[in-house]
């Protein structure tokens, strides 16, 4: 086993290296520089619009509203359901792991990706919703495999590409599933929950190599909870998520805020020193400082994307079963997203670090005693120690995080299969998916993480070339939306790709319906 795992990590390294440094990197900045453009910085330009029709409109019914449509929910529901699956240890263990190997520094570079990611979540989702179709059970189906196979597809001479691509598309999505979906969220409950709440009696009975009889119990437990939730398909998992998701971000949230104010005085440097190091990282370890700069750029971007998924193509996949009409009112959706994800959570938990005293603003070194995987808890520890209160706290809100996002990854995982295999293959998917939970906790917890950074960049790839390559027709749909809606011009509205849909589409528009 210990010899497999090696050879595993070597070639996931080596494929890692090329997919991130040398391509993913960089077209995932371009490509969010370019939707922003094309856009018009929708982003900050409409910065009142999309905050009004997103969190401004959750109370109502049109937003918060169940529909009976079948395989359809609420625009809230799938909100939820992809903040389930975008928050998740990347908002806590990935943050504090960017802080550890890049500085401070690298809390900036999440930003920008988080900024630039906006406007790339919103094209993902607009073309979601204009390329999606029913399935054969009568239910929507939408993500970056149609709108390759069937938007750059539909290019002159593309469609052999588009269709390539689209299946590449699914086959990264259903290896991604099983990596930051699954494998990689579920080694984080099991290393957290031991350590919070140790039981001597199973800790100490060692199956191998570091694996504990503890992490089996807790991955069986784990297995058992998600699949009385994963196997009852989207409609049960939305009706968890719409639950949870937020009560556990307004939980996090309060008990970051209560350590950032007792930590009040360190705010304003914790602030100086991101933006100072962000150019200027500081050389605790060593190196040049372009290898520096190097270091912190690449663990901003990275560990941002892992945090929001915005260029993954993933939460397309819920936004597209949303009940609504307009491409463009789902895009908003996806851009307070990307917003509530790492602009607010993401930040929290940086600000909890850097404020605390567990990493050193001036040197870049952690605390004695501390790593990347504890700097949070002890940070938390230092306020709340009674009882261990404070680890047990980042504990249940890591279990939260990252249970959501291994039921939201389910539901991506589902899609990218009924795409390659129809609807029948998709049970068989759902049980693979939640037996391999248990395999998740058992795995090495670098190699888990090191792996789902390998299948996000693969399925990066292609989702990016089919935005990019649907740039136009994302500026004609933003701008025929903004001519009707905002400006109240009699216009055609451009809703979708099929004629039918559009048909039915214009009808609800008509009726009112966003």
């Amino acid at each position: 086993m210990e010899q497999f795992l090696a050879k595993a990590a070597e070639i996931n390294d080596a494929v890692n290296g090329f997919v991130w440094v040398r391509v993913g990197l960089w077209l995932l900045i371009a490509v969010g520089i370019i939707m922003t453009a094309a856009t018009g910085f929708f982003q900050v330009g409409h910065f009142g619009y999309w905050i009004k029709h997103t969190i401004g409109s959750i109370f109502k019914k049109h937003v918060i509203g169940h529909t009976r449509e079948k395989g359809a929910i609420s625009p809230f529901q799938a909100l939820c359901t992809a903040l389930a699956a975008t928050i998740g240890t990347g908002n806590i263990a990935g943050v504090a792991g960017a802080i550890a190997i890049g500085g401070a520094g690298a809390v900036f570079w999440m930003w920008i990706a988080a900024f630039f990611g906006m406007m790339t979540n919103y094209a993902e989702n607009v073309l979601g919703i204009y390329f999606r179709r029913r399935n054969e059970k009568g239910e929507w189906s939408g993500g970056a495999m149609y709108y390759l196979a069937d938007g750059l597809g539909g290019y002159k001479n593309m469609k052999t590409v588009g269709k390539v691509l689209a299946v590449m598309f699914a086959i990264f999505a259903i290896l991604a599933s099983f990596g930051i979906g699954n494998m990689g969220q579920t080694n984080k409950i099991v290393a957290n929950i031991a350590a919070a709440f140790p039981i001597e009696a199973l800790s100490s009975r060692v199956l191998y190599g570091d694996i504990t009889l503890y992490a089996l119990v807790i991955g069986i437990v784990l297995m058992i909870l998600a699949g009385l939730i994963i196997l009852g398909g989207l409609k049960r998992i939305a009706a968890f998520a719409e639950k949870i998701v937020p009560f556990m971000v307004i939980l996090f949230v309060a008990g970051s805020l209560i350590i950032i104010g007792v930590n009040g005085s360190q705010i304003l440097p914790a602030f100086g020193s991101i933006f100072r190091t962000a150019f200027r990282p500081v050389a605790a370890a060593g190196g040049t400082i372009g290898y520096l700069i190097s270091v912190v750029v690449t663990q901003g971007f990275k560990r941002g994307v892992f945090s929001n998924e915005a260029g993954l193509g993933s939460s397309v996949m819920v936004h597209s079963n949303s009940n609504v009409s307009e491409p463009v009112t789902q895009g908003i959706w996806g851009i307070f997203e990307v917003f509530a994800d790492t602009i607010v959570v993401c930040t929290m938990t940086a600000l909890v670090i850097l404020t605390s005293g567990v990493y050193d603003l001036s040197t870049g070194l952690l605390a004695e005693g501390t790593t990347d995987a504890t700097l949070v808890a002890t940070a938390f520890n230092r306020v709340f120690p009674w009882f261990n209160f404070g680890q047990r706290f980042v504990a249940v809100a890591m279990f939260l995080f990252a249970f959501t996002t291994v039921l939201g990854w389910s539901h991506y995982g589902s899609k990218a299969v009924e795409y390659l295999f129809g609807v029948k293959g998709v049970r068989v998917y759902r049980v693979i998916f939640v037996l391999m939970i248990v395999a998740g906790g058992m795995m090495s917890s670098s190699l888990a993480w090191d792996i789902s950074d390998t299948f996000n960049g693969l399925m990066m790839i292609p989702n990016l070339i089919g935005v990019v390559s649907l740039m136009p027709l994302v500026r004609r749909i933003t701008k025929n939306y903004k001519d009707r809606r905002m400006h109240g011009k009699n216009i055609k509205a451009v809703l979708s790709y099929d004629a039918g849909i559009q048909k039915e589409a214009e009808a609800k528009v008509k009726e009112g319906a966003m």
